[in-house]
């Protein structure tokens, strides 16, 4: 990274931004658990972002990004269904691989994380106020 040194604003402000990704894609898993389609590659995946993490020379701090969100997990389950009207010509659906527990316990791990990441910001912003108080 080059410019100025990052403030631990902008590092809690970019884990945040990372977090709030990946509730996003743990809420569109969940919203997609138990949904079928007619073929395996018409089939709900689910999505996982991917983390980068950079140093910042100048300010000793590093800060995280999503560098991309991908497919991860298992595949489609296929189920024969031949009455489904979305069942292929063999009469299978695929229904969305996803696993419900570990969603539920990434979302919550994200939001202890995010919040984690106010309570950076709310302590930076105390102690600049405490010590802009010191100066009177």
């Amino acid at each position: 990274m080059s410019g100025q040194p990052l403030s631990i604003f902008q590092v809690a402000g970019r884990a945040m931004s990372a977090q709030l990704v990946r509730m996003n894609t743990t809420a569109s898993n969940l919203a997609n658990a138990g949904g079928i389609a007619g073929s395996e590659a018409a089939a709900y995946k689910t999505m996982k972002p991917v983390f980068r993490t950079s140093f910042d020379a100048a300010s000793g701090m590093s800060t995280v990004d999503v560098e991309k969100v991908v497919t991860a997990g298992e595949a489609p389950t296929k189920r024969y269904d031949p009455d489904n009207p979305m069942a292929d010509k063999d009469g299978n659906i695929f229904e969305a691989a996803v696993d419900e527990t570990r969603e539920l316990v990434d979302m919550m791990e994200t939001a202890r994380t995010y919040q984690n990441n106010v309570e950076v910001m709310q302590t930076a912003k105390s102690l600049i106020v405490d010590t802009l108080k010191l100066g009177r």
